[in-house]
């Protein structure tokens, strides 16, 4: 029984794994830089606009408390 959980690993040179890693990045289809700084730009558009709208949601929600408490409050 205990023969079976020693099971040998494959050890890879060094060399061989730079020459294995050196053909996948070949079969990799990397994107164009068009493609690339249309996407950043997408990303950072939608950063700002949900930066804006979380703003806004806070800032409402912020002045609703206030007013519900100074009501409650009678001031």
């Amino acid at each position: 029984m205990m023969k079976n959980m020693n099971i040998e690993k494959k050890k890879t040179s060094p060399a061989l794994f730079v020459r294995q890693v050196r053909q996948e990045m070949q079969k990799v289809t990397w994107p164009e830089k068009k493609d690339t700084f249309i996407s950043s730009a997408i990303v950072i558009l939608l950063i700002i606009i949900f930066s804006l709208f979380f703003l806004l949601t806070d800032q409402i929600w912020s002045f609703s408390i206030k007013k519900i408490i100074q009501f409650g409050t009678g001031l």
